[in-house]
């Protein structure tokens, strides 16, 4: 079906996505620090060693749509984790705007990685929009994966899955549909890899509705931001941590 509409309307969907890039909205990462530590809860005494965070990702990672790292994923996710474990949480983002899976393999590169247990991983609009192949999208990412079990000691990792591209409120039609069917089949190739990897798990992004966007209609607003760090955190805290205590990263 889409090898038959890519060559069908070949033509019309890359002058959309050409005239999408020259005139979408382009607002910047969110500002703030990158690294820090959240506190266990007060109420909490001899909370012990931190857990260590790594977030790596593309934009929605970096923060785009929200002013500030408080508002974006890492630091929000670093707090619940904190809450939720009752130990404080060491965490590091590496994210950039526009990178998709083989990009932030070269993104890793160029970034000192500290030790961290527990990995969430958000990257693949920017492979729908590239068109990286399937099998590429999860070899990539399985890269990535043994790179950085290797290099920071990583024990459990978190895939965010594709957000549902075909409500997509800045693309017309159409583009949103085909862009929509091709997330729909990263997603489900994701999935498919993750069912079979005892260290891997997935936090679905398909809740996400358009009016709940950010400004440029593409990225995730305030609301929508908070609502992946609590699922992001649940799914770390009840899959990882409540039956398979993390051991400290050295």
């Amino acid at each position: 079906m889409l090898i038959l509409a890519k060559l069908l309307l070949g033509p019309l969907l890359l002058a959309q996505a050409r005239r999408l890039r020259r005139t979408a909205l382009r607002l910047p990462e969110a500002a703030g620090p990158r690294a820090g530590l959240e506190p266990a809860p007060a109420t909490v005494a001899g909370s012990g060693a931190p857990l260590r965070l790594l977030v790596v990702g593309d934009s929605s990672a970096a923060g785009v749509g929200v002013e500030h790292q408080e508002q974006a994923l890492a630091q929000p996710l670093a707090r619940h984790l904190a809450e939720r474990a009752g130990r404080p949480v060491a965490w590091q983002l590496v994210a950039q705007s526009g990178v998709n899976s083989l990009e932030a393999l070269e993104l890793l590169a160029h970034h000192e990685i500290g030790p961290a247990a527990v990995l969430v991983v958000a990257l693949g609009v920017n492979d729908v929009t590239s068109q990286m192949p399937p099998h590429r999208y999860v070899g990539n990412l399985r890269l990535l994966c043994e790179r950085l079990m290797a290099q920071a000691g990583v024990e459990h990792i978190v895939f965010s899955g594709l957000p549902p591209m075909h409500l997509l409120p800045v693309a017309p039609q159409p583009l949103r549909w085909y862009l929509g069917r091709y997330a729909r089949k990263l997603d489900r190739t994701l999935r498919d890899w993750i069912r079979s990897e005892a260290a891997l798990r997935y936090c679905s992004l398909q809740w996400t509705l358009p009016h709940e966007m950010a400004i440029d209609r593409f990225h995730p607003g305030p609301g929508q931001y908070a609502q992946w760090a609590r699922m992001s955190a649940e799914i770390i805290e009840t899959e990882f941590l409540r039956h398979q205590p993390v051991t400290e990263s050295v």
